[in-house]
This record gives C-alpha cells, structure tokens and sequence, in this order.
C-alpha cells in the first residue's frame, strides 16, 4: 500500500501518572493492567492500533522508580530499551504536578541524553484548572524540542484521537508488523497472569501486591456435557513470605474465591468464551532478585 505508515511507540512516565489507562484508551481495549498502585505494570506491553493508512504499536512500560530488587532494575532497562528501539516516545506527565518533580527531572534528562522523538502528553487535566495547565506547558515546553504537547484526560477518553493522529504524522513509511486483527502481542498465558494479577493489586492491602507474581500452569480448552466450550486455566500466585500467603487466601479462602470471581468474569469478556479457573497460592522468597524469575520480565 503506498504511503503506508507505522512503526513503535513507547509509552513512559513516573508511576501512576495513567501509562496503562492510557494504552487501553488508546486500543479501544484493555491490553494493560489498572491500578492505583505504583510499578503495576512490570514489563513492555504492546497495544496495536491499524488505521487505513498506518499501524501503529504503542507500548506500555513500566514506571520509573529508584530500584531497590533486580526486578526494579529489570524493569528500568526495559524503559529505557523500549525508548531505544522506538520510533517516537510519548513522556506522560500528571497535570497536577506543578513543577518537575525529581521523577520527571530524571526522565527528561534521559530524554535529552537519548534524543528520541518525543511527543509530550500531560494527563489528568480534568482535576486542573486552565490557568495551571497552560503554567506547566510554559515550564516543560523550554526544556525540550517537543514535536507536540497534547493535554488529556485518559480516563475520561479526551483527547486521545490527537495524540493518535500526532503520532501518524511522525512514523515513517513502512509495512504492517501485526496482522490487521491483533490488538496486543501478548499470549493468553500473559493475558492470564495479568487479569489475575491486577485483581490482586486492587484487592490486597497496600505491602502485599508487589511481592507477589502470577504463573499459569495450564490452559486447555474442551466441551462441557452440554457441548458448550469452555477454557480449563490453572494458574498459581507465588507470595514472599508465608504471611503474605494467608492474606491472599483469606479467611475461609474467600479472598482468593474474591480474586479468582473478577479474574474469571474479566476473562471470559476477553477470550469470549465460559472459564473455569483454579488459582493456588505458594510462597518463593526472595523471588524478585531471582535472576531466573526476573528473567520473564525483560524486553523480548
């Protein structure tokens, strides 16, 4: 097709600034966990959108923090690689912040360090007035050659069509990487590991959600005795510590009943299909600094 554009795009920022609202905004579907926890997301995930004239693979990285596993660390160097071998890079930043915090600071020194294409992208402007947003333009618009600033909000879907269109023009003529009906380049193993991990994340208290990871063991899919299709899934929450597992479970299991019921129903929206999934809970200590586990998490 002549004049076909596509190519790769990062999307980066601090924790919790909307990086993974904003992908499935911008998917139409959801490809990447929410939560209002920090470092939910833990590796790169892609979100592909096919216009008439272009693909475009947006990906989802995790948030800068100050590392303190191999897992922290891992995950920074996914940012970083991701921004790398991307053809324009979307920093997003939170309309709220009024100055550029320490977090931000460092992103952009990266930034200048690595010269990307960068398209600046403040969001949460729904909890702002005009006069602050129009201040923190003025503050990040000096410090570099942005190919555009798009204010949004992504949770209320504003503005999400400019940030698409802005990154058209910038892509570079090229083929389409993904066939026209692949929306994410995660397998339904993935797919299942996240639903169950983000449910956790937004059930479990505040210390537990990142010590834990979610592995799935087995996905088979066959006819019930009303030949009805249905997916057999058996996945397994590894916890630190001993402690922490009796928190998943919960008294009388019914915390892991309570995860394992919203995983089902968002999975059976995803895969269209009935489930039937069983979830154990076992304790791997020290697992974040476990080069092996922590492997699974670097850019592919």
């Amino acid at each position: 097709m002549s004049n076909f554009k596509s190519g790769f795009v990062s999307i980066i920022g601090r924790t919790n600034v909307g990086k993974s609202t904003l992908i499935n905004s911008l998917a139409g579907e959801k490809v990447a966990i929410t939560a209002n926890k920090s470092q939910t997301t833990r590796t790169a995930i892609k979100a592909i959108i096919n216009r008439e004239n272009s693909q475009i693979i947006f990906t989802d990285t995790p948030g800068i923090h100050k590392p303190k596993t191999k897992l922290g660390n891992t995950m920074l160097d996914t940012v970083w690689a991701s921004v790398s071998n991307s053809d324009i890079t979307i920093f997003l930043i939170d309309a709220t912040a009024q100055k550029i915090g320490t977090g931000d600071r460092i992103i952009l020194e990266k930034i200048k360090e690595l010269k990307p294409k960068t398209i600046l992208v403040i969001n949460k402007i729904e909890l702002i007035k005009k006069e602050k947003l129009l201040k923190l333009i003025e503050l990040y618009k000096d410090e570099y050659d942005f190919k555009a600033i798009i204010p949004i909000s992504a949770i209320k879907k504003e503005n999400i069509e400019a940030i698409i269109e802005e990154t058209e023009k910038l892509l570079p003529e090229g083929v389409a990487y993904y066939d026209v009906d692949e929306y994410t380049d995660q397998t339904e193993r993935q797919i299942v590991e996240e639903i169950i991990r983000e449910k956790a994340l937004k059930l479990l208290e505040e210390e537990i959600p990142h010590g834990i990871y979610v592995e799935t063991q087995k996905m088979h899919e066959r006819k019930t005795s009303k030949n009805e299709d249905i997916y057999d899934i058996e996945a397994v929450i590894y916890a630190l510590r001993e402690s922490h597992k009796g928190i998943i479970i919960g008294k009388d299991g019914k915390m892991l009943k309570k995860i394992g019921m919203y995983a089902r129903q968002d999975l059976e929206k995803i895969f269209g299909i009935k489930v039937n999934l069983k979830i154990w809970v076992k304790v791997k200590e020290n697992w974040q600094d476990n080069t092996s586990i922590v492997s699974r998490f670097k850019l592919k």
